[in-house]
């Protein structure tokens, strides 16, 4: 499990660089002008901590994934992250619309990657939360 806890903190990482990158790669600039100052502020702000938070998770499971797996505290934490990957595993179909990818090639094969994702996000950090200590 210390393995894929390791490996996840990378891909985390990296996941929350590319969060940096959304204002510029979906050009909020232009997109977001109809938008109040505070909705338009919101957008990048939240878009920020969500990368922060993201970042944190990805050290956490490199700095500490033998205390994830090892400890109550470590359980605990895991759990939580579970949850936050199960809700964001949700998300990708209850809360986007199928409009987005459905007929589209790029867009379809990107929800299916992410959709395994948090799959494997999900299933990482609930079965560590639950003590086991190997996963293949």
């Amino acid at each position: 499990m210390i393995v894929h806890l390791k490996f996840i903190g990378f891909i985390l990482i990296f996941l929350g660089i590319i969060h940096l990158y959304f204002p510029k790669y979906f050009n909020w600039k232009e997109e977001l002008k109809s938008l109040s100052l505070i909705n338009k502020e919101m957008m990048l702000i939240h878009t920020f901590f969500i990368a922060i938070t993201i970042i944190l998770m990805g050290v956490l499971c490199i700095s500490s994934s033998e205390e994830l797996v090892e400890t109550e505290l470590g359980n605990k934490l895991s759990l939580g992250m579970g949850i936050f990957w199960l809700l964001r595993l949700l998300i990708q179909f209850f809360g986007y619309s199928s409009k987005l990818w459905k007929g589209k090639n790029f867009e379809t094969l990107i929800h299916i990657i992410f959709s395994c994702l948090w799959c494997y996000l999900t299933l990482i950090f609930i079965m560590t939360s639950i003590g086991q200590k190997t996963f293949f």
